[in-house]
């Protein structure tokens, strides 16, 4: 089983689109340790995956978050890197070893370093080890409209189109398992959802402290809604991460 198959079952079988990101304030490796796992328990249930990124890959090292990792699989849910990969080949294949040998199911990687060796590699890996790679499409703070929002020529066709839709098109033409779109541009998530057709998965990240709405992201074409600050921050992370499902639920009448 690929990895788009593994997190649209684990959307079905828990009835959530929502992906926790474990992005939690310095504190000593110990006691980061414990509060990780604590919030990670108390929000599984309604919960579908994990993400992890620098928050803690640097303080616990990759080692180190793999009791997280094994903890979040045995709770029913799927685990992604978010190292955004931005490398040359070699450099990006050796990181994404390493991140799937820790035990990740999916990685994150940027487009911009392109196909030839830059992040082929990186896919013939993930190939290899049945394993995803979500590419960034547009990212979900304000400063991302610099970038993903610059205009960019379509040589095939000679029109200019917006750099996320190229990067949509590029998802498609290296058969990424998904891409990421800010829940903060709906507008976004809609264009980048025609290019990508209904089978990619689309995560959005921006959920609640950044201001994207979660109804909207998902009425757009969003998947999965990756929030992280507004739960882990939170006094009870469990009872946040309950109201914000059970709000999704209200609002599309599942």
């Amino acid at each position: 089983m690929g990895f788009r198959e593994l997190a649209k079952r684990a959307v079905e079988e828990r009835g959530s689109p929502i992906i926790l990101a474990l992005d939690l304030a310095p504190e000593k490796p110990s006691k980061l340790m414990r509060k990780a796992m604590e919030v990670l328990e108390e929000t599984a249930p309604y919960l579908c995956g994990l993400k992890i990124n620098f928050h803690l890959i640097l303080p616990l090292g990759l080692s180190g978050v793999k009791p997280l990792l094994d903890r979040a699989h045995q709770l029913g849910l799927f685990c992604l890197a978010d190292p955004k990969l931005s490398d040359i080949g070699s450099t990006n294949e050796v990181a994404a070893r390493y991140y799937f040998e820790a035990g990740f199911d999916a990685l994150t990687a940027s487009p911009l370093v392109g196909w030839e060796k830059g992040l082929a590699p990186v896919f013939k890996l993930a190939r290899e080890m049945g394993r995803g790679v979500i590419l960034l499409a547009y990212m979900s703070h304000p400063g991302a409209l610099e970038i993903f929002g610059l205009r960019a020529l379509d040589e095939r066709s000679g029109l200019e189109e917006p750099l996320y839709a190229r990067f949509a098109k590029m998802a498609v033409e290296w058969g990424a398992d998904g891409v990421v779109v800010g829940a903060t541009r709906p507008e976004v998530i809609r264009a980048v959802r025609a290019v990508v057709g209904p089978e990619m998965l689309v995560m959005s990240p921006g959920v609640g402290v950044q201001g994207g709405d979660p109804r909207m992201a998902l009425e757009a074409g969003a998947d999965f809604l990756v929030v992280g600050r507004s739960i882990v921050l939170a006094d009870r992370p469990g009872e946040a991460a309950r109201e914000l499902l059970a709000r999704l639920r209200l609002s599309t009448g599942s």
